[in-house]
């Protein structure tokens, strides 16, 4: 079989000569809960652990770019990750943290913008150069309105957003990933393998669509574009599934691209082990299921990760629980000699087959979308969401008659499971969080606040780009729900298709 080299076009066997042999891939555990400040308290105790890089998780509120004291946030503030209002909260997320030296990669799409901003708002506070700053916005809107529902406005003025902030980061922030697109969340949703390389991969490509027409040249920003994968159980499709995007991504953009700097065309991706296959039955199994995703991702040549904390089937993950996680990470990279040798799979029948099989799958599958006017034609036909939902049914019938075999569940089910507590958050964060936000709005300069807003208003109705106006609004002390107001008001709200 005549295969490629590591780190030669068409990228099948990684983007890197060396792979870990000369660096390891980022470890990024993904964390935000309750109030900023413990939320802090955990990114220190996973940083003096060994992680090498921050993943933020937002509470919905936040994701919905609503306040804390919205109604409309009423039990939900800091459940599912941390509550974001104002730079002040910005402060104590990162306290004694130094943003400079560290990585940081932020889980947030339709007020991508808004986080970014307070970030940088926060980075010139302490002066620092934005040259210096890196990390990742996910930024993919599209995954939300085909999966996930965390959307805002429609889907012409999201894409505006969207484009505004990779132009803008292409001159103002070059070290930072503007774009990390989701096939995490297609796949959770209950998509196939082949199905979440290729509907990322379309997303991919609307998105460099949309970025050029707003004048910028492909070399630009395309090398600041990421993926985000799941990596579920099935250990070889797993590791041929990256195999297949990476060459994939290559073919397509040389194609349809001209570019000249070849990290335009190398498809760079972060991981998550899977959470829908955490069981909340025999939850210890779960540490097993993902020590193998772990392996697959590491095979499969992922450039960061993120692993699963075995109770996260009951609720948010203990400390114990995430240091475990680390641990499994970092017995791969130190204990199991996997690092030694670039893709250790590359010619092997089994896996060479099954990522020839996946590529042309996917493409399919993408020339369908393309035929049908694109992706966001197809999604606000609902072409996408109907084949996540038909395919998500399929692994559901097969589930219950027993051919997909799930340990602890639907087999080796001894009754008898170990009753395990997820981490209990104390309600008083909640009512401290209001407390403080409702004490900031009361003590703020409006004068000063309403000019930055209308400023922010003013690019919104005259077409401009808006990230300068929304840095100084949160210098201004703006909220999250404040300039997100604004963007409801100018751009609208919409509701999408369901796809059944």
């Amino acid at each position: 079989m005549d295969i490629q080299n590591p780190g030669e076009p068409p990228y099948r066997r990684g983007i890197y000569k060396s792979m870990y042999n000369g660096k390891l891939w980022t470890m990024r555990q993904y964390s935000g809960f309750s109030s900023p400040e413990k939320t802090n308290i955990r990114f220190k105790k996973l940083l003096d652990g060994g992680q090498t890089g921050l993943s933020i998780a937002f509470d919905l509120p936040t994701q919905l770019g609503l306040d804390s004291d919205d109604e409309l946030s009423l039990g939900e503030v800091g459940k599912v990750g941390v509550a974001i209002d104002t730079i002040h909260d910005m402060r104590k997320l990162f306290d004694s943290i130094e943003l400079e030296k560290i990585s940081t990669s932020m889980t947030i799409n339709a007020p991508a913008t808004t986080l970014l901003a307070m970030y940088i708002a926060l980075a010139d506070e302490r002066g620092i150069d934005r040259n210096s700053i890196s990390g990742t916005v996910q930024n993919d809107i599209l995954k939300e309105y085909i999966a996930r529902g965390l959307y805002i406005y429609p889907p012409d003025p999201s894409m505006k957003l969207t484009t505004d902030l990779i132009s803008w980061c292409s001159i103002n922030l070059p070290k930072w990933n503007t774009m990390s697109v989701s096939g995490y969340h297609l796949r959770e949703a209950g998509c196939t393998a082949d199905e979440e390389i290729a509907l990322s991969i379309s997303n991919g490509l609307y998105y460099i669509r949309e970025a050029l027409k707003t004048g910028l040249d492909i070399d630009e920003f395309a090398p600041r574009i990421s993926f985000f994968f799941a990596c579920h159980n099935n250990i070889l499709e797993e590791i041929a599934k990256f195999r297949a995007a990476r060459e994939l991504w290559y073919i397509l953009i040389n194609e349809e691209f001209q570019t000249t700097n070849p990290r335009s065309s190398q498809l760079r991706f972060h991981t998550q082990t899977s959470g829908v296959t955490l069981t909340a039955q025999q939850p210890m199994n779960n540490s097993i299921r993902v020590a193998f995703q772990a392996l697959s991702s590491v095979f499969g040549g992922t450039q960061s990760l993120h692993t699963n904390s075995y109770d996260e089937a009951l609720g948010l993950p203990s400390e114990e629980a995430v240091k475990i996680a680390l641990r499994t990470q970092q017995i791969l990279a130190e204990e199991s000699g996997i690092t030694e040798f670039p893709d250790p799979f590359g010619g092997s029948y089994v896996v060479e087959d099954l990522t020839s099989k996946l590529i042309s799958k996917s493409r399919e599958i993408i020339n369908i979308i393309d035929n049908k006017g694109g992706a966001l034609e197809c999604i606000k036909k609902g072409v996408q969401q109907k084949m996540i939902h038909d395919s998500a049914w399929n692994q559901m019938k097969n589930f219950e008659a027993g051919n997909n075999r799930v340990v602890g569940v639907n087999i080796h089910d001894d009754n008898n499971d170990d009753v395990i507590e997820g981490q209990i958050l104390d309600p008083n964060d909640v009512v401290t969080k209001i407390n403080e936000l409702r004490d900031i709005k009361s003590k703020r300069d409006n004068t000063k606040l309403q000019m930055s807003l209308e400023k922010l208003r003013n690019k919104c109705q005259n077409n401009k780009n808006i990230m300068e106006p929304l840095i100084q609004a949160f210098k201004s002390e703006a909220t999250v729900g404040e300039v997100n107001k604004i963007f409801k008001e100018e751009f609208g709200t919409w509701e999408a298709p369901s796809g059944v």
